[in-house]
């Protein structure tokens, strides 16, 4: 995304910033007497002309065992019109491929144990200053903290190593914005439900209903009884076709919360489409009765027409 830019005075500007603004230490701190960690085998795809986003993508895809190219991703990423790629494209283009998009806390220890699980993180950094801003996106592959070091597969540098300090003052201009990318059905380091949880309805949303299915079961091991990876579950299988999965899986909910009625209308829609229609009309009219969400009134009663509709065409 960036260009290498001459001139003494962008030199002396970013000296006189490179001193501003001291990194808060729950950002800098790392395990004392960790190992130097380099992720070697990370591929590498050198950057075109201000297109570091989309080399930093296709590396991390491919690292996850993604079948993409580069010329693929900077199809999806690349916005001419800015001379570079937003990390709103850089989350799309992520789930298009099947993996899920996962910001990790901005701390350098999150980076170290996603290194340490075996998965190199894209960080976005700006390398210039507030007033003449060179953002860029890297992937980072190691840490040397014995030596004061962040490996970085960069630009156009297979093997780019910068101080720890530098590396930092830099990201930190994108308020620490970093990411991994996650296979379907791996969980980050040290999840955060929330954010975990809302990265896999996004990659739902996609339409990657395969993808999310199996994010939606990670979920669950990790937080049993959770309602939202419950009825995403039931959902993704009932979107693939599997219904008798997706009655277990709205039952197994409904055990744990019997008021959930969107999932309960949901069921019914899944026994109907089993042919279960005596099941199917005892759990649509439960809800309706059940049911004190006047938002949902009307496509509750769509479903007992659609259920009473399919058992008439039997």
């Amino acid at each position: 995304m960036y260009r290498y830019k001459s001139g003494r005075l962008l030199l002396a500007l970013f000296i006189l910033s490179s001193g501003c603004a001291s990194i808060p230490p729950d950002v800098r701190a790392l395990p004392p007497g960790g190992s130097p960690i380099e992720l070697r085998d990370t591929p590498f795809f050198a950057q075109q002309e201000y297109q570091c986003g989309p080399a930093a993508l296709t590396t991390v895809l491919t690292a996850s065992g993604a079948n993409v190219s580069l010329e693929d991703i900077v199809s999806k990423v690349y916005l001419p019109d800015r001379e570079g790629s937003l990390q709103v494209e850089m989350l799309a283009a992520t789930r298009t491929s099947a993996r899920l998009p996962y910001l990790i806390d901005g701390r350098l220890a999150a980076i170290r144990d996603e290194l340490v699980a075996g998965r190199a993180v894209v960080v976005l950094q700006n390398l210039g200053v507030a007033a003449i801003p060179a953002w860029h996106y890297a992937v980072v592959i190691g840490i040397d903290d014995q030596n004061d070091r962040v490996i970085l597969r960069s630009g156009t540098e297979r093997r780019r190593e910068t101080y720890l300090n530098t590396f930092l003052r830099t990201w930190r201009r994108s308020n620490y914005w970093g990411m991994v990318v996650l296979e379907p059905g791996e969980l980050p380091v040290n999840a955060d439900r929330s954010r975990y949880l809302s990265a896999v309805a996004a990659l739902e949303g996609a339409g990657q209903t395969a993808a999310a299915q199996l994010a939606w079961s990670a979920a669950l091991e990790e937080w049993p009884g959770d309602v939202t990876a419950g009825f995403g579950l039931g959902n993704t299988l009932a979107a693939q076709g599997d219904h008798a999965a997706a009655v277990s899986a709205y039952e197994q909910l409904l055990a744990q919360h019997p008021d959930l009625v969107v999932a309960r209308n949901n069921l019914a829609l899944a026994l109907a489409a089993l042919g279960q229609f005596d099941a199917a009309d005892r759990e649509i009219e439960r809800a309706l009765r059940d049911n004190t969400d006047e938002n949902l009134v009307t496509e509750l009663l769509d479903t007992q027409a659609s259920i009473r509709a399919q058992r008439a065409a039997k």
